[in-house]
């Protein structure tokens, strides 16, 4: 009887431990600023930025400088401008003052617009290696340091989002 419960702890033992070596996982982490810093495609990438970015500024320049010309000549000439004329011209300027501004908000998300288009494939491309690394490394998750998310989850990943609404009462 003490040789059978023995040889049936044995069994309950072992069984547990075979559980506990399929469940394991593997984590890593990255680091994709340091990455992407260590990058050449960066460096050309930065550099289309910065031309974008002068363009912008060379232009918004030439309509402040338009600005204060309008402005300087408003008020040179003011005391003899007839009403009508003074109206008119009060008009352009806070037409152009509008035009700058609109131009203003359109230049900040069309540059930010251009840094996602010229940093994209050098993302995906780091991207594609982190998932190639995970995957023969057999790695179940790899953490990014820069950003604090997971930028792989292996094929053997345990999900539990429904276990957390489920507990939540969310369906």
């Amino acid at each position: 009887m003490k040789n059978l419960f023995k040889v049936m702890f044995l069994g309950i033992a072992l069984f547990v431990m075979s559980g506990m070596t399929q469940a394991q996982v593997k984590i890593a982490h990255v680091n994709t600023a340091e990455i992407l810093e260590a990058m050449p495609e960066r460096t050309t990438a930065e550099k289309s930025m910065e031309n974008y970015y002068t363009e912008l500024q060379s232009q918004l320049q030439t309509m402040a400088t338009e600005y204060q010309n309008k402005m300087q000549d408003y008020e040179a000439n003011q005391a003899t401008m007839s009403n009508l004329v003074k109206q008119s011209k009060e008009k352009e300027i806070v037409d152009l003052q509008n035009r700058i501004q609109q131009f203003q908000a359109n230049a900040e998300s069309e540059f930010e617009a251009k840094r996602a288009e010229l940093l994209k494939p050098i993302l995906d491309k780091i991207q594609n290696a982190i998932n190639t690394v995970g995957k023969e490394k057999g790695y179940t998750y790899v953490l990014d340091l820069a950003t604090g998310a997971a930028v792989y989850v292996g094929d053997d990943a345990v999900d539990c989002t429904k276990d957390v609404k489920a507990k939540l009462g969310i369906k």
